[in-house]
């Protein structure tokens, strides 16, 4: 008898599965659990087949369709791209759980973390100086003031100021000044101008663009005052006297901004956006679900976990409109996907375009098979609400915000939405940071850990080693509380951030 001891490790997530998970990498011929032999080299995260499946069947994981075979597959046999492909079928989000009120802990026992708390009453996780641009052509005088600043060594009298930090972008003009368009990149940008990790903000534009500097103060009814300061390059008189005038202005906020210190606050104040990056075959299993059951941990205690990522949820979202608090709330995120597959048929795209070669390297298949994992960051609580991209997040629970997959584009919509810190998970290796808000990275693999470990904060690999997601979760949970109360993250300690605000441009560049 074979020693199952010594077979290659092996996963089926669910009882319905005609696939199972190559937890270590197969060898041809090598034997597997119930009597298989692997057909061919089976990379690791990857899938094979567990029984026959015949051409056009569906191919399931998770308990749930991912695909077709596009031929038929032998029991044993690699399961991917040159055998199998997407499959459109209905999903049912009509049909609702019955949702069970979250089950709060005791205000008594509810944690706290060290925070910022804003004159609005808001609380932040760090205490930042932005300096905004309302159009691309004020971008390099906003670097030019930050970098003045910076290397100056005058922060080094400010100790409670994390840095100044300009938030640059590639619009602002050459678009209509109405519409869904402008409406979303002036929502992006009062967000930011607006967050709660940053103390002090300078608004800086040109002055002929689309994107007025004084309408966008008219609209959301922004005054000038000691922490709140906005100038154009034209009435300024240009590039030279902008800068100058810009740094003299940072200045001024720098006492104030200092003084403020960090103080207790319920964690209940704490809004995580949600993300997953260079994702493979391990995310769904791992990091993804153990960051769940960190958004549930932290919904518990009252605080909001965002969901993101629309194309990302597309053939899974039936598990979310059934956690859905209403009806109208469900229809809310179905309308969403609705307008994704107008979007992407318009640019002659679909939506199963979007796992990336990386994803496919780490052993997804179709964007079903992605969804069904990306979805398990959202943990279990029930959907409160769905917004749209840089909307604020005004409900507390677990809400989702409508985003692209794209990882800075949809960080960025969650931080203007009032995201005061990220979790993002990655199984390839995903090189990112955000500021103002902290961005927490999760390993699905141990290899990913040790060979980027300059990158990641938590090692989540350990769960294929036994290592349970309740256990994982509660260590993630912590380390949210630890970084939300100033502990750096990896990020941070390289300088990422400066880099990562991308809004969301759609509509026609005129």
């Amino acid at each position: 008898m074979t020693d199952t001891a010594t077979l290659p490790r092996t996963l089926r997530l669910h009882p319905r599965d005609n696939v199972l998970i190559a937890i270590d990498a197969l060898a041809e011929g090598a034997p597997l659990d119930g009597g298989l032999t692997a057909r061919a080299r089976i990379p690791k995260g990857h899938k094979v087949a567990a029984q026959p499946i015949a051409e056009g069947a569906p191919i399931l994981k998770f308990g749930q369709i991912i695909g077709a075979a596009t031929r038929a597959i032998a029991p044993g046999e690699w399961v991917h791209e040159h055998n199998s492909g997407m499959l459109e079928f209905a999903r049912d989000h009509d049909s609702r759980d019955a949702v069970r009120p979250v089950e709060l802990v005791p205000e008594q026992e509810r944690r706290t973390f060290q925070g910022y708390r804003r004159a609005n009453g808001r609380a932040g996780t760090r205490n930042y100086i932005g300096i905004a641009t309302s159009v691309n052509c004020s971008a390099t005088v906003a670097r030019f003031i930050a970098e003045e600043v910076n290397r100056s060594g005058i922060l080094d009298a400010y100790p409670n100021v994390d840095g100044v930090v300009a938030l640059v972008h590639g619009t602002g003009c050459g678009m209509t000044s109405k519409g869904e368009a402008y409406d979303m990149v002036q929502r992006t940008l009062w967000g930011y101008a607006s967050h709660a990790n940053f103390g002090g903000m300078l608004l800086v534009g040109l002055g002929c663009e689309v994107l007025q500097v004084s309408r966008l103060k008219t609209h959301y009814g922004l005054s000038e005052g000691p922490l709140f300061r906005s100038m154009t390059i034209q009435d300024s008189g240009g590039t030279r006297k902008t800068v100058a005038a810009g740094v003299e202005q940072i200045k001024e906020m720098l006492p104030q901004v200092n003084a403020c210190r960090r103080e207790p606050i319920p964690v209940s104040e704490l809004i995580v956006g949600l993300q997953c990056g260079g994702s493979d075959g391990y995310s769904g299993i791992t990091a993804n679900p153990a960051l769940g059951a960190a958004a549930d941990l932290l919904v518990r205690h009252g605080g909001t976990a965002i969901l993101s990522e629309t194309p990302e949820i597309y053939g899974a979202e039936h598990l979310l409109t059934r956690r859905a608090v209403s009806p109208e709330v469900a229809d809310r995120l179905v309308e969403r996907l609705h307008w994704w597959e107008g979007y992407t048929s318009q640019s002659g795209g679909e939506m199963n375009n979007n796992p990336s070669p990386g994803n496919k390297a780490g052993g997804l298949t179709t964007i079903l098979e992605k969804s069904l994992g990306a979805v398990a960051k959202g943990g279990t609580s029930p959907l409160a609400a769905v917004y749209e991209y840089a909307e604020p997040v005004t409900e507390r629970g677990f809400v989702f915000m409508d985003t692209p997959g794209y990882d800075p584009v949809s960080a960025t919509g969650q931080v203007a939405g009032g995201a005061n810190l990220l979790c993002f998970t990655t199984g390839r290796g995903s090189a990112f940071g955000c500021k103002p808000s902290p961005s927490i990275k999760l390993a699905t693999n141990s290899d990913v850990y040790a060979r980027m470990t300059d990158d990641m904060d938590i090692n989540c690999g350990d769960i294929l080693d036994g290592v349970s997601i309740e256990e994982k979760g509660r260590e993630i949970f912590e380390r949210i509380i630890a970084v939300a109360s100033g502990e750096k993250t990896k990020s941070e300690e390289l300088g990422y951030g400066g880099n990562e605000f991308v809004p969301w441009q759609i509509g026609a560049t005129m």
